[in-house]
C-alpha cells in the first residue's frame, strides 16, 4: 500500500521535473503543497497560515488582498476550505505561464496543486486506519497529540491575526527581529466599512444568534454594492 501510494503521489511530480525543470513554478507548487500536506496538523486553518506566508511572502505569487479573496471564496462555496490552495496554484501559474498560455498554465497549476495536496492525505489514511484504535491507547502518543493541539490553537490564532490586519487596514509594515517576523498595521489606513462590518457581524452572531450564512450573505451584498459604487 505504501509503495502504491508513494508512486501515485510522486510519479506526476517526477514527470514535471523531467519536462519543466525543478525550478519551474509547477515543481515549486508540487514541493510546497506536498510539504503542507505532510508537515501541517490541525486542519485547514492551520495549513492556510503556512500556505499564505509561503505564497505571499516567500514566492510572491499573490498579494495579501488576493489571498484574502481566495479565502473568502473558499469559505462561501461548497467543499473543503483547504481547496483554496487550488486558487493559489492557479494564480501562481497564470502569472508564470512559461511557454503555455496564462489560462492553460493556471489550469495545470491548479491540477498539480490539488493532486499533491490530497494524494498524501489518502496515503496517510489508508496506512494509519488499521492502527487507529491501538494508537489511541498509547500514552506517549496521546501526550504528543495534546501538545500538537495546543500548538494548533496558536497557529490558527496567528492566521486570524494575519487575516484581520490585512482586511481592516490598507497598509502594513513588515518587521523582522531575529527569528520573529510580524506586521504592524498603519492605523491611518483603517478601513471604516470593514471595521463596521466586523463589529456588526460579531454582534449579530455572538449576541443575537443570527445564522452565520445570513450574516455572510449580508456582508457579501454590502461588499458588492461598495464595489459598484466605487467606494
Amino acid at each position: 500500500m505504501a509503495s502504491i501510494g508513494l508512486t501515485l503521489w510522486w510519479a506526476p511530480v517526477v514527470a514535471l521535473i523531467a519536462s519543466t525543470g525543478s525550478q519551474s513554478v509547477y515543481c515549486q507548487q508540487a514541493f510546497l503543497f506536498s510539504k503542507a500536506a505532510v508537515l501541517t496538523f490541525g486542519g485547514a486553518y492551520s495549513v492556510l497560515g503556512y500556505v499564505a506566508h509561503e505564497a505571499v511572502e516567500t514566492h510572491h505569487w499573490l498579494e495579501p488582498p488576493e489571498m484574502l479573496d481566495g479565502l473568502a471564496m473558499a469559505e462561501s462555496t461548497p467543499g473543503p476550505l483547504i481547496q483554496v490552495v487550488q486558487f493559489v496554484g492557479y494564480m501562481a501559474s497564470y502569472r508564470n505561464p512559461g511557454e503555455l498560455s496564462p489560462v492553460a498554465a493556471g489550469i495545470v497549476g491548479s491540477v498539480v496543486t490539488t493532486w499533491v495536496t490530497f494524494a498524501p492525505c489518502f496515503l496517510w489514511i489508508f496506512l494509519g486506519a488499521p492502527y487507529v484504535e491501538r494508537l489511541q491507547q498509547a500514552p506517549r502518543l496521546s501526550a504528543a497529540l495534546a501538545a500538537i493541539t495546543s500548538a494548533v490553537v496558536g497557529v490558527i490564532a496567528s492566521l486570524g491575526v494575519w487575516l484581520a490586519v490585512h482586511t481592516l487596514f490598507g497598509q502594513v509594515t513588515p518587521i523582522e527581529s531575529g527569528p520573529l517576523s510580524f506586521e504592524i498595521p498603519n492605523l491611518r489606513t483603517l478601513d471604516p466599512l470593514a471595521w463596521g462590518l466586523f463589529l456588526a457581524s460579531a454582534a449579530a452572531i455572538l449576541k443575537f444568534g443570527a445564522p452565520v450564512m445570513a450574516v455572510l450573505g449580508a456582508a457579501a451584498v454590502i461588499g458588492v454594492l461598495r464595489g459598484l459604487l466605487g467606494a
